[in-house]
């Protein structure tokens, strides 16, 4: 379902952006305008980029093999990341270059209104695609707030289009209010100064995509939400007498693994245990069918610590050992 949302918004952003950027193009060599090349450019990487997502989102889905035996999701996390490189080194580079070459060059633009005319029809295309990213994710974050959903999301596409499409309509604007400052003051130099402009809300944009990115490949939690309930599912299951988190981690959107220490009744014989373990994976796959795969720890009977910059275990009694981690299932 994350998935099938998602290519939704990716899809729609490539095909508004394509429209922009082929508009665009013809638009900035027809005026010479800087700031509609720097804005053309921008365009023609937001589209490279919502293809590069939309393969992250193809090869995230494919099955678990001999050599990835978690699945391929942290595809779409590396791809998410490597949007983000694009969006700076060419996206803001060319913007840059551009705005820079103008400045030192400074030349009149041809036709602003054929400029205006353009913008007005960028800014329809790329409205439309900023709305259908911004109403998926409002239904994504719930109650929570923009930033802190942000933080939050385990769906780079989503908020990737959403940050893309509001970087280029603020564009958008400087690019038009650089064309019409240089038209109207007959100072070409303001076009370039424009696209330095965009070049900065490139960067901006570009880093902070690359933060949020960056913590999704490296690994981040599920939410408490989940992990609540997880433990919910595993605490009511019969034979299990306590339970506790060990670590959730995302391999993509709707795909999660979790680790369990368990504590099971002590008048349980192996078979017992079995069947409890086989109940517990049956519930939790079929109430969360995201967590793809679960791990268990058998845990004695003890006060329950948390060791700082480990996983939280409990202490062993004397001359106790600990069971081994056993693998309950990788879906």
């Amino acid at each position: 379902m994350a998935a099938s949302k998602s290519k939704t918004v990716v899809y729609a952003a490539a095909a508004g952006n394509l429209l922009v950027a082929l508009t665009k193009l013809i638009a900035a060599a027809w005026t010479g305008s800087s700031a509609m090349l720097s804005e053309a450019i921008h365009s023609v990487v937001d589209t490279g980029n919502q293809a590069l997502l939309l393969y992250g989102l193809h090869q995230a889905a494919k099955p678990p093999d001999a050599t990835h035996p978690l699945g391929y999701g942290r595809e779409l996390y590396f791809w998410s990341f490597i949007v983000a490189l694009l969006l700076f080194t060419l996206g803001a580079g060319v913007a840059f270059y551009e705005g820079y070459s103008h400045i030192m060059r400074p030349n009149e633009i041809a036709d602003a209104r054929i400029s205006y005319i353009v913008y007005a029809c960028a800014a329809v295309f790329e409205g439309t695609s900023w709305y259908v990213a911004l109403h998926e994710f409002r239904k994504a974050k719930g109650d929570a707030g923009y930033i802190e959903a942000i933080r939050h999301s385990k769906d780079p596409p989503t908020f990737i289009v959403l940050f893309e499409d509001s970087a280029a309509l603020i564009g958008l604007a400087i690019a038009a209010l650089g064309t019409f400052c240089a038209e109207h003051f007959s100072m070409p130099v303001l076009d370039g100064a424009a696209s330095l402009g965009i070049g900065v809300v490139l960067t901006l944009t570009a880093f902070a995509l690359a933060r949020e990115s960056k913590g999704l490949l490296i690994g981040e939690p599920a939410s408490s939400r989940l992990r609540d309930a997880i433990l919910a599912v595993a605490r009511r299951t019969d034979g299990i007498d306590s339970a506790q988190i060990v670590f959730t981690v995302h391999m993509a959107p709707d795909q999660v693994i979790a680790a369990l220490s368990l504590e099971f009744r002590d008048s349980l014989e192996t078979p017992e245990i079995e069947r409890a373990i086989a109940e517990l994976e049956r519930a939790i796959h079929e109430a969360h069918p995201e967590v793809i795969a679960i791990f268990v720890k058998p845990q004695a009977s003890a006060t329950p610590v948390t060791v700082p910059g480990r996983f939280p275990g409990r202490a062993r009694k004397p001359n106790e050992t600990t069971a081994g981690t056993a693998a309950v299932s990788a879906r």
